[in-house]
């Protein structure tokens, strides 16, 4: 009898914290902000157009470069960098990448 109380009392402070954990982890995961702003060149250097045309990754050329939301973007072809200029937002990783 004394065994059961004490188990009971075990299982309820354990729920009970880690119902506690949860919540104040999850508050804080719900401020953090992740910048879509990207310095340098983008998605190392690789041409974000090649993931839609060639479905795999291909790494861009410094030639073939496109400046857009302070970023460098390289590219494999012309053809893409003009792809990516006319609707950047449709080639470009969603939520900055993460």
């Amino acid at each position: 009898m004394v065994t059961m109380r004490i188990f009971r009392r075990f299982l309820v402070t354990f729920f009970f914290s880690a119902g506690l954990l949860i919540l104040f982890n999850s508050a804080g995961f719900a401020g953090t902000v992740h910048s879509s702003k990207v310095y340098g060149v983008a998605i190392d250097g690789y041409d974000p157009v090649a993931y839609f045309t060639e479905s795999r990754p291909v790494k861009g050329n410094s030639a073939y470069t496109y400046t857009w939301n302070e970023a460098q973007w390289h590219f494999s072809k012309p053809e893409h960098r003009e792809l990516f200029a006319a609707n950047p937002e449709k080639y470009t990783p969603k939520r900055g990448g993460f």
